[in-house]
């Protein structure tokens, strides 16, 4: 191949995957907005449905933090929807490499990324910045708005329905529910004494003011294994 021949390859290629990923984050800002909707809706539910029989400090609440962000607060559980900035291609070893969809145009594989973290409530309202927060969920959208999800309770077949699956309202609502749920069966546990036996004169001092001893859900919590 003469260079002349090379450099247009190159530039061709290289138009090829700009547009593409200009294309999927496109797809994903619309999807993430409508995932903004539908915790919104939902806030708005719940605080109708459970106003009479919850104390109105632990009612739900939403708040949007910006285009990559928003916050969904039930309880002392606080979960943080954020959407990656960048688009992604999965490893060689994924399982999607397996799919007639992707095999018959491997440019569908490039996705934005939705995570939903679950975090304590009191580690941001107290500023413990060594506290812990989870991964239990994260989504996966392309630039034919077809979607799959991993994480906690999620669907047990991982991308299965990839190539037909487009993502919607309904499924974002049953996705996001899915998250809390899992986040209020997801209880605080006292760690192991052996951790926390000797404390730092700051942690003492913190300790007295705001509670700030490092605290996590679980300590040595484990993504893959660690369900109920």
């Amino acid at each position: 191949m003469n260079t002349k021949k090379k450099e247009v390859n190159q530039l061709e290629g290289m138009i090829l995957k700009t547009n593409l990923k200009q294309e999927v984050y496109r797809k994903a800002i619309n999807s993430f907005s409508l995932l903004k909707e539908v915790l919104k809706e939902l806030a708005d539910d719940y605080q109708e449905k459970l106003k009479d029989k919850v104390d109105a400090n632990v009612l739900p609440f939403y708040q949007e933090k910006g285009l990559f962000e928003a916050e969904f607060k039930i309880g002392g559980d606080l979960l943080i929807f954020s959407m990656h900035s960048n688009v992604f291609v999965f490893n060689r070893e994924h399982p999607i490499w397996q799919l007639d969809y992707i095999k018959a145009n491997p440019l569908n594989s490039y996705c934005g990324v939705f995570n939903i973290y679950n975090f304590l409530a009191d580690s941001f309202k107290y500023n413990r910045f060594e506290d812990l927060g989870y991964l239990i969920a994260r989504i996966f959208v392309n630039r034919e708005n077809h979607f799959f999800v991993e994480g906690k309770r999620q669907s047990s077949e991982l991308v299965k329905d990839f190539a037909t699956d487009e993502l919607t309202k309904e499924y974002l609502k049953e996705i996001i529910e899915t998250a809390i749920q899992y986040a209020i069966d997801f209880d605080l546990l006292v760690p192991p004494y052996d951790q926390v036996k000797i404390a730092t004169v700051e942690q003492m001092h913190a300790e007295i003011n705001h509670s700030k001893i490092q605290t996590g859900k679980r300590l040595g919590f484990k993504f893959n294994s660690d369900d109920i």
